[in-house]
């Protein structure tokens, strides 16, 4: 059976719209609706900095009296831990590559050296391992920004 060789700007199964096109349209390769979409873009964070709240909460206290100022410390650290999250994902893709994952990899491990301050560790182990949990994550995101962007910060999946 013969079938059409694609021409630049056809869509085949699996690639991306072209650049052009509105951002609410669909890909080939989303699963889920776009209102699945909204929904986690707000889910995830939330999630994320309930656990973080919760986990600096429970290491301040160290295993003490739950108490309204522990409870308290926990919604602000969820508060903080999810603002600064929705700010990086807002304006880290507007970056390069390497800034995009630098921003990441300092957001992970200050929260991390935060969770591990929280339960009375010294500061130089504190800072240790945010460090090595920093130098960790940028690799890891450089490498995927690095495979999955050009030069300028354009998808190219």
């Amino acid at each position: 059976m013969a079938h059409a060789a694609p021409t630049p700007g056809m869509r085949t199964p699996g690639t991306r719209a072209p650049s052009g096109t509105p951002s609410g349209a669909s890909h080939a390769t989303d699963v889920f609706g776009e209102r699945t979409h909204l929904v986690m873009k707000w889910a995830v964070p939330v999630a994320l900095g309930l656990v973080f709240g919760y986990w600096a909460a429970a290491n301040r206290r160290s295993a003490g009296p739950i108490t309204g100022w522990n409870i308290l410390f926990g919604f602000v650290a969820a508060l903080v831990f999810i603002a600064l999250y929705v700010g990086i994902r807002a304006v880290a893709p507007r970056t390069r590559r390497e800034v995009h994952a630098l921003m990441w990899a300092v957001f992970a491990g200050c929260a991390i050296g935060f969770l591990v301050n929280q339960s009375g560790s010294s500061v130089l182990y504190s800072v240790g391992v945010s460090l090595a949990v920093a130098a960790g994550f940028f690799a890891v995101m450089f490498y995927r920004y690095y495979t999955h962007e050009d030069a300028e910060g354009n998808r190219i999946e």
